[in-house]
Order: C-alpha cells, then structure tokens, then sequence
C-alpha cells in the first residue's frame, strides 16, 4: 500500500466509505461527518473538476496506488479496446494484492499487500511477491504454511466471505475463473469520472 502518515479512519471519512476495510464502531460512527466537523450536506458543492478529482483519489486509496502507477494503468486502458472505465477497473482487479482479499485470504487490502510483499502467496505454485502482478485466468493462487497459521488469515478463512464470481476458492486455494467484469465491482466508484478527469 503506499504509505501516508494521515489517520485511516481521517481518509475513510473524506470519502464516506470504509476505505481500508478496518470497520470498528467508532468509524461507523463518525462515517458521515467528513474531516473537520460540518456535516457532509452543509459544505460547498464541488465542481465537475472536484468531483472528478475526487473520485480518482477515492479509487487511488481503495487499491493503495500511487498516482504514477495509477495514470500507467489509466494509460493502458486507454490503449485497449473496449470502454476505458472498465478496462481501468478491471486491471485493478486483477491485481494480486487485490486478489487475495477478494479470495478472503485476507481482511483488509493493506494485508493482502503485506501477505504478497513478504513472501506468502504462491501463483501456479511459484512464489510471488510483486503486488501488483496482474493475474490471468488459469491461475492457481495459495498461501505457504506459515501465512495459513497467522491467526488473522485462519479466522478470515473460516469467516465465510462471499467470493466474486471471476474468482473461486476451495479451502485453501484460490482459482482465476475468468477476467472481471463491471458487474463484478460492487465498490462505489464511478469510473467515467476518473476517465473525465484525465480526459481533460
């Protein structure tokens, strides 16, 4: 994930989201009041550049990307064929970190990413520690013994979380079924924004 030193719960609140994934009653409580107190309704209303810029950061701190890499990924869904959003969105998917918690080998993205980064996560049976390795159908995505017994993973496993449909899990190892589709993203994120802001 790309570091920033600003409280998780500050950014979940910018955005009115649970943005890490990190619950808790006290986020729920202040979700609807943004930083700073005033209520969400009572602020000025942004423009259409605002609320463009906006929707790119939200999508930015969901996935834990930096802008570099997320205008690369821009960049390349503007290449492909198809339409833009979802071509953006459905990279963003396919990301391992990404991945392996939508598989519910992990709580939160920020786990994921730390599972991937040190070692913990096998594809086709190699090991793999680049987060933002893109998975292709076919693939084949485990965990080695010793992340199968930190207590966070074995209780997120045994927790029952719905799978996506382009994903498929059997105990302890996951399947690419097939490229995600927009149907697939249940995030809130309104992608013809983010193409509007770099259309610009």
């Amino acid at each position: 994930m790309v570091r920033t030193r600003e409280p998780r719960h500050k950014v979940s609140r910018r955005f009115g989201i649970d943005i890490y994934g990190t619950g808790g009653p006290s986020l729920q409580r202040r979700l609807a009041t943004p930083p700073g107190g005033q209520p969400r309704g009572r602020r000025r209303k942004l423009s259409e550049y605002g609320l463009q810029l906006r929707e790119k950061q939200k999508a930015k701190a969901i996935y834990g990307i930096a802008e570099a890499q997320f205008r690369r990924y821009y960049k390349v869904a503007a290449s492909r064929p198809g339409v833009t959003g979802e071509n953006l969105l459905q990279l963003l998917e396919r990301r391992l970190d990404n991945v392996v918690y939508r598989l519910g080998f992990a709580r939160t993205r920020p786990m994921a990413r730390q599972l991937v980064s040190h070692g913990h996560v096998r594809v086709n049976g190699r090991h793999v520690n680049i987060p933002s390795y893109a998975v292709r159908p076919g693939d084949t995505i485990t965990l080695t013994d010793t992340a199968l017994q930190i207590p966070t993973v074995t209780e997120e496993l045994r927790s029952g979380r719905p799978v996506p449909a382009w994903l498929a899990r059997e105990d302890t190892t996951g399947r690419v079924l097939r490229l995600p589709e927009r149907s697939d993203v249940e995030l809130p994120i309104n992608e013809d924004l983010i193409v509007g802001f770099y259309s610009r």
